[in-house]
């Protein structure tokens, strides 16, 4: 309940942050009521709504904000504190992102990732996919957690190029990071 309940959170706030203009608002709005609202029947009548429905809405609409966000930091003409939030929220966004697609391909696929100390194929929890995702993004990579499956490898390995190439501007010289 509690998680659901954060997520929620995380999503209407998103809304806000991408909302600046009517045009994007309308989207956003129209993405995150259907993610949201399966969320909230998958969790009362999970045989009525299935997991995969929220998380594919979920990937959608988030999606959605992280293009939203990066579009508003490329078009940036000067960097000041908007953008470099922009940026963080925009980094926290994508592990998010991959926290569903880790957790729709372990539910597709339940034996597409390992942890370490169990012997039992598991689907990964919420939880479990939101910090194989965040280790993945940092490329810290503690190993506790291994993708098994080629689906699962390659959204790991998606994960890592693009958190190494989306930090902080990392060594590009994109406009934006050098005004």
């Amino acid at each position: 309940m509690l998680e659901g309940l954060l997520l929620t959170v995380v999503l209407c706030s998103a809304v806000l942050a991408v909302g600046a203009e009517p045009r994007a608002l309308k989207i956003a709005v129209a993405l995150s009521i259907p993610a949201v609202t399966a969320k909230w029947a998958n969790h009362f009548a999970p045989d009525f709504v299935p997991a995969e429905a929220f998380l594919l809405l979920g990937i959608a609409f988030v999606g959605f904000v992280v293009f939203q966000l990066l579009r508003f930091i490329l078009s940036a003409s000067q960097v000041g504190t908007e953008v470099l939030c922009a940026g963080i929220a925009t980094y926290l966004t994508m592990g998010l992102l991959w926290t569903f697609a880790y957790v729709l391909t372990s539910r597709i696929t339940p034996n597409a990732f390992t942890i370490a100390g169990t012997t039992e194929s598991k689907v990964l929890s919420g939880f479990d996919a939101l910090y194989f995702s965040y280790v993945t993004l940092t490329t810290v990579g503690f190993g506790d957690i291994t993708p098994v499956s080629p689906t699962a490898r390659m959204l790991a390995v998606l994960e890592a190029l693009t958190g190494t190439s989306i930090s902080p501007c990392s060594s590009l010289d994109w406009p934006a990071c050098t005004r």
